[in-house]
């Protein structure tokens, strides 16, 4: 049969003739609401005394559950290997997959239904064996590579050779806009025809499938064979059983395969010796947006909810599509009335007249609503395509599936907790002072720390206090394999959690790892696990000589002291163990500060700002200048003095220092001053300059309200020598282009109308910028004093005192 003759068997109005005996191979697409119609018209008329499909036979005991009124697709078959779950494999169904309405209507009515695929039992433990099989040397690889046969898909090589250049578009021309012969325009009574006209499509499906088989062979896909041998042979198991009258619905691919003649003896050759493992199957929920092909399913499609609609939408698709589209857009504040929604249609129909389609498809319906309800934007369309062409319907399934006892138990938290798993990515606001937002919040840090990643945490926009916490959701289908994986740590989310945390202490070896263990295990409430973790923090933190390690740790530890306090934890091990850490940092930090190249004093200014930030939450009670305060202060004090330290570290000690009110303005100038100074190598000033000013911290507004320090900043740069100017220039735009605009402005303007000669009053030098002066203004800031009062909730002063 020729490529063109293949094209031609597919095409809408061919007919077959005589008697439709059985077996009846029903070739189908995977997720086709065609393919879906056409099977649903098919078993009307042929009424098959059992229906086998494509799917792993172990599933079989599942299949009732399809029945279940909870049972809501799309869903997913999942089976995993009981010794190493993450060893996985999905068979997804949706609404409209044709496996999905044949399996619905042989339980509809009492016709018994199997699974004829493979194993899986077989297929993990190949899957397994392939990955683990080496390849000698790289002579041997090209060989194999000349070996296999590239994959083929057969609907892109069927619309080629029809002349489609959109394999989408021809699959929609050819069975997605026609409807079953046998049934009406509704899609919901068969006709009273012969069983040999709703056969028929597939009749002629199989013969261009016989065609691609006879060109491509296997199609790079090898392991077909031995799919297709197990399906052979439980099809004639199943033909010994209930006569001819067996209805088989797989991948039309393999259709060819199953009609073949072999003999029993050589399918069950190609089975002798498959590897095995064992494996529990069980449904889960499953989602449009993994049924899309961008999501690396392999057998996905591109528009899953657009297909959807075509497979429920009783008449008029397009229009009750553009409804859709309209109440989308509507619901997102854009206008779109009635009108629009009438010329949208009108719009798609007509391109579908001039492209020749016989109705108007995805592209067509698309670019309609591009036109007139988006106004010729791709940035509203962008929504449409992900709301509703992909789509983000999450299925449900029944209690009563098999789970694990770690998914039932996260499956009651989520129901007493009010934290329903969606598809859509959405953000949670938690109030950690209701119990409910904390309890919320220990079971999204439990399901972390057993690599469940169903929330990550994300800063939150309404307040910066502790006892907030912000969540960015969204529930993937994988995620119940990571359940399975946890499982084996508990039955329950608190003591897997907590068995897990206890092991990863033992095993750390990295004093950073433990304490952002510690800091997990405060946030998720693991009580039971705190002892262990608090040991192993212990003895690393003893262990570890390494200031930059002893740096890495801090931050964390002080988290957990603050977190602590709002969750009512207690803290006092780790109070003893952070003091321990901040002491033994400030004596070793000012040798560690010497000696560094440019990467290494960039890191080390970074661990210096977090170790400035954690002292200041474990020493909140203290005066200025006194314990664990002053002592880093002292610290502070002497990276900012020695020369010997790297420049972007002594310019960020010392800024630290002057926000602190611990280095008078004087003082900063004086050391500004020196490391300018011409004796000073060019690249050590810029880097002093960005430790100093450099970042989003405030720097430029400092510059802007100190023209002293601008000045000086001003007078270096003017007095760096041309050859080693382009050596500096890319730290200072570095430094300088992480100021906001108006900053940076500002300075613009400042630098623009020069420096104020000395002795000269601001009054009588250019006029000043609008909003600075040479100093402060009392009476202006004594005018604000009444509004901050307001605003901080204190008495107003009295008019006595104030005098």
């Amino acid at each position: 049969m020729s490529g063109a003759a293949a094209a031609a068997a597919v095409t809408p109005g061919r007919t077959t003739t005589g008697p439709a005996a059985g077996p009846w191979l029903l070739g189908v697409r995977h997720h086709g609401p065609g393919s879906a119609r056409a099977v649903l018209a098919a078993l009307r008329a042929a009424r098959p005394a059992a229906v086998l499909i494509e799917g792993p036979p172990e599933g079989d005991a599942l299949l009732p559950l399809a029945a279940d009124p909870h049972m809501r697709p799309p869903v997913a078959l999942l089976a995993h290997a009981v010794d190493d779950p993450g060893r996985a494999s999905f068979w997804p169904m949706a609404a409209f997959s044709p496996e999905w309405v044949a399996i619905r209507w042989a339980l509809d009515h009492d016709v018994p239904v199997r699974f004829i695929d493979l194993p899986a039992a077989h297929s993990l433990a190949l899957k397994e064996t392939a990955s683990k099989e080496p390849v000698e040397g790289p002579e041997r690889a090209e060989d194999a590579e000349e070996e296999i046969t590239p994959v083929v898909d057969p609907i892109r090589v069927l619309a080629e050779t029809a002349g489609y250049d959109d394999p989408e578009r021809w699959w929609e021309d050819v069975v997605e806009h026609r409807a079953p012969t046998g049934e009406t325009d509704g899609g919901a009574t068969p006709s009273e025809g012969a069983p040999g006209d709703a056969l028929a499509p597939f009749g002629a499906l199989a013969e261009a499938m016989g065609a691609l088989r006879e060109a491509y062979g296997d199609g790079g896909q090898p392991r077909d064979a031995v799919r297709e041998a197990y399906m052979r042979i439980q099809l004639r198991t199943a033909r010994k059983e209930f006569g001819d009258g067996v209805a088989v619905v797989c991948g039309a691919w393999h259709v060819p395969a199953l009609a073949a003649r072999t003999t029993l003896a050589a399918d069950r050759a190609l089975l002798k010796g498959l590897p095995k493992v064992k494996t529990d199957l069980t449904w889960v929920p499953w989602t449009h947006r993994r049924l899309a092909r961008r999501s690396g399913y392999g057998a996905g499609i591109d528009s899953p909810g657009w297909y959807g609609h075509l497979f429920e939408a009783a008449d008029r698709p397009i229009e009750r599509w553009m409804t859709k589209v309209a109440g989308l857009l509507r619901g997102e504040d854009r206008f779109v009335s009635t009108a629009h929604v009438i010329e949208a249609v009108r719009l798609a129909e007509t391109l579908a007249a001039l492209r020749g389609r016989p109705l108007a498809g995805l592209g067509e319906t698309t670019d309609a609503v591009r036109a007139v309800m988006c106004e010729g934007s791709d940035v509203p369309l962008a929504l449409v395509r992900d709301r509703l062409i992909v789509g983000e319907s999450l299925g449900e399934v029944p209690d009563t599936a098999p789970a694990v006892p770690l998914q039932r138990d996260l499956t009651r938290s989520q129901r007493t907790l009010r934290l329903k798993p969606e598809a859509s990515e959405r953000e949670l606001d938690l109030d950690l002072r209701k119990e409910t937002d904390a309890a919320r919040s220990r079971l999204l840090h439990r399901l972390r720390l057993l690599d469940v990643g169903w929330g990550d945490p994300v800063a939150g926009r309404g307040s910066t206090g502790t006892f907030r916490e912000s969540w960015r959701l969204r529930w993937e289908p994988e995620l119940h394999v990571r359940v399975a994986e946890a499982g084996v740590w508990g039955t329950t989310v608190l003591t897997a959690a907590t068995a897990k945390a206890a092991s990863q202490a033992v095993a750390a070896t990295a004093l950073a790892d433990v304490t952002a263990l510690t800091e997990h295990c405060l946030l998720a409430e693991l009580p039971d696990a705190l002892p262990v973790v608090m040991k192993a923090l212990a003895d690393r933190a003893a262990l570890d000589a390494d200031v930059g390690h002893l740096a890495d740790a801090l931050p964390a530890l002080a988290r957990s002291l603050r977190y602590g306090d709002v969750r009512s934890t207690d803290t006092a091990a780790l109070t003893e163990v952070a003091a321990g850490l901040a002491e033994r940092i400030c004596v070793g930090l000012p040798p560690a500060c010497t000696g560094l190249d440019p990467d290494g004093a960039e890191a080390l200014r970074g661990q210096v700002e977090a170790v400035h930030g954690a002292i200041g939450l474990l020493d909140t009670g203290a005066e200025p200048g006194t314990g664990l305060r002053g002592r880093w202060d002292t610290v502070l004090h002497k990276l900012a003095a020695r020369d010997a330290v790297a420049g972007i570290i002594r310019g960020r000690a010392t800024r630290l220092l002057l926000d602190e009110g611990r280095l008078a303005e004087d003082e900063a100038a004086r050391l500004m001053g020196l490391a300018l100074s011409p004796g000073t190598p060019p690249a050590d000033a810029a880097a002093w300059i960005e430790g100093f000013v450099g970042g989003a911290s405030g720097g430029g507004m400092l510059l802007v309200h100190d023209e002293r320090l601008l000045g000086l900043v001003d007078a270096w740069l003017t007095g760096v020598p041309a050859d080693q100017f382009t050596d500096v220039l890319p730290l200072l735009r570095r430094t300088f282009s992480a100021y906001e605009p108006g900053v940076r402005r500002t300075l613009g303007e400042l630098v623009r109308r020069g420096p104020v000669p000395e002795g000269v009053r601001r009054d009588d030098a250019a006029p000043a910028t609008g909003g600075f002066g040479p100093g402060l203004d009392p009476a202006r800031a004594d005018a604000v004093e009444p509004v901050l009062r307001l605003l901080l909730g204190r008495p107003p002063e009295p008019v006595e005192a104030a005098i």
